[in-house]
């Protein structure tokens, strides 16, 4: 697979073969769900926290002896069923950061992502975005020229600071690095700009 290479005007400058190895994949929704459902639960922060039994303060000392009192068995005051004791099935903080998404199956994801952005005409390769001034103006017509519409993925090779500065305040842009690139990122734009180098450094990932 062939795709253009444009320059920040929008004109064609050339062209790059695609690694078949990222870009060839066939999309698996149910697979692809998957992957962004673990992603999302590992997002996610969960603030509040109630305590267990463990964690309650007393009640080292059976409360009375078993038979003959003519009360319920106790064995400890820490018991969710007393006042002041345990919170029984209460929110957890850290709950869902142990969902564990193997290694492998998320450079999958990622490749699966990244060929349906190639299949449905989302991937826009650039040959550089060097910008002449860090101005908000002079980015949104750099994206306007190269046809990106909706929420744009710019996936870069190094930092750009003067890009980064420029497109701070265009809401529906978003930087990364090919490095730290991943599939839920890739799924959410509607138009992936990746520009020639850091094409062939998400190779060198898959080398």
């Amino acid at each position: 697979m062939d795709a253009k290479i444009l320059d920040v005007s929008g004109k064609e400058v050339g062209q790059v073969a695609l690694p078949e190895k990222i870009f060839g994949h066939k999309p698996s929704k149910r697979f692809l769900h998957e992957y962004v459902t673990v992603y999302l639960a590992n997002q996610r922060q969960y603030g509040a926290h109630t305590k267990g039994r463990s964690e309650v303060s007393g009640g080292g000392k059976k409360p009375w002896k078993q038979k003959h009192t003519g009360r319920a068995r106790a064995g400890s005051i820490r018991s969710g069923l007393w006042r002041h004791g345990a919170i029984i099935h209460g929110p957890r903080s850290g709950y869902g950061s142990h969902l564990d998404f193997p290694r492998q199956k998320a450079k999958l994801a990622l490749a699966q992502a990244l060929s349906a952005r190639a299949q449905d005409g989302g991937l826009i390769c650039v040959k550089d975005l060097a910008l002449k001034d860090p101005k908000t103006k002079i980015a949104a017509g750099v994206f306007e020229k190269l046809g990106c519409a909706g929420r744009v993925l710019v996936v870069l090779d190094a930092p750009n600071a003067a890009l980064q500065r420029a497109s701070r305040n265009l809401p529906a842009v978003e930087l990364i690095l090919a490095a730290d690139v991943n599939a839920y990122a890739v799924l959410k734009c509607k138009k992936l700009v990746i520009t020639q180098p850091a094409l062939e450094k998400l190779g060198a990932r898959w080398n």
